[in-house]
């Protein structure tokens, strides 16, 4: 069973502390087992959890036999950090252990060394002092997540659980991802190249919205040549009236949003397929393998091969396991779908995006 270890530091903020938590304990393997054995640990008995006192189980030594290491962050930024949780998380590091931090916790992990010459994310309040303090690594404050590999770094607030989802995701496979979203009431749709702070939000639209039917219809149809026409006569409105209404329910347009939803079936049918990229592209409704390409490098920041690579390993090459694939497009608990809604039978796969062994994070 993968070990996760939050290590929990004085003025710990609760949320980034149960944030993960909620995440990986809910978290279930198709035949019922738990996917993740969780540990908090600090370097002392009692924490300060600011408006609480936090008591752990564990000390330092947690960290030895973790696969996985996540630091949550502190109210106050100025703390220095303690010379055995630097030793302990460098010595964890060089086992090959993964470590990623949620929030500020960014600051932690830079203040051991280990994100210098790499990209790396914050709350976008913290992150021009994160830049100040550790210029050896380069902060991006407009994304939810960054994926260097081995290290991880997060947002504030819900973007922890967009990299907790990521990382589900990369352990288990999309299905399971998609489980501990539902039972987290946490949409799998926002990757992680998407900006922290946008105008027009994409939430889930509320069940009943007049959207939602319309939504539906273009998941079930992603495959065909449809035309901002062709949906507005679904609607039954005009293009003017639809584009108004779409954008107020979704946060985006519906071209847009289609784009989007013949992604997340291509993604789908990397992850759980041996098809060719012609068939994928097919599939998945678009023009050409060109086309689809190129669309695919655009919106998740690597080629599908590179992303099948990323998220299947070796069974990628495997090519006498073909899963059976929904006649509609897998329908997820994506973020312009009702929070709630039942569970299909085969989960899809949100955009997100996979880090390429020795590559850049996106």
């Amino acid at each position: 069973m993968h070990t996760v270890a939050v290590l929990a530091l004085d003025q710990v903020i609760p949320f980034d502390l149960t944030a993960p938590m909620e995440a990986f304990t809910r978290t279930r393997l198709p035949d019922g087992r738990p996917g993740y054995r969780l540990k908090v640990c600090a370097p002392t008995e009692e924490v300060n959890a600011g408006a609480f006192t936090l008591r752990v189980h564990h000390g330092l030594e947690a960290l030895t036999d973790a696969d996985t290491i996540l630091l949550p962050g502190q109210e106050d930024l100025t703390l220095p950090l303690p010379p055995a949780v630097r030793e302990a998380l460098r010595t964890a590091a060089a086992r090959g252990t993964r470590i990623a931090s949620v929030c500020t916790g960014a600051f932690v992990l830079a203040a051991t060394g280990l994100l210098d010459g790499r990209r790396a994310t914050t709350h976008w309040v913290a992150a021009a002092a994160l830049a100040e303090r550790h210029p050896a690594v380069t902060v991006d404050p407009d994304v939810l997540y960054v994926d260097e590999g081995q290290f991880l770094t997060s947002a504030g607030a819900a973007a922890a659980l967009d990299l907790c989802l990521h990382m589900i995701r990369k352990d288990y496979g999309s299905a399971v991802a998609a489980d501990a979203a539902r039972l987290s009431v946490m949409p799998l749709e926002r990757e992680g190249g998407q900006a922290q702070f946008i105008v027009h939000p994409h939430p889930p639209v509320p069940a009943g919205a007049t959207m939602e039917p319309l939504l539906a219809w273009l998941e079930e149809h992603a495959d065909q040549d449809l035309t901002l026409d062709d949906i507005a006569a679904r609607a039954g409105t005009s293009t003017r009236t639809l584009n108004r209404r779409f954008r107020e329910q979704t946060g985006t347009t519906p071209l847009q949003w289609l784009h989007r939803a013949r992604i997340r079936r291509a993604q789908y049918l990397l992850e759980n397929t041996t098809y060719p990229v012609e068939r994928i592209a097919h599939q998945a409704g678009f023009g050409s393998p060109t086309a689809f390409r190129d669309r695919f490098k655009r919106v998740v920041g690597t080629s599908p091969y590179a992303y099948r690579r990323a998220f299947r390993g070796d069974a990628a090459d495997d090519t006498a396991r073909v899963v059976p694939v929904p006649v509609s497009a897998p329908a997820p608990a994506p973020a312009l779908a009702p929070a709630l809604a039942p569970a299909p039978a085969l989960a899809p796969a949100p955009v997100l995006v996979p880090a390429p062994a020795g590559g850049t994070a996106r």
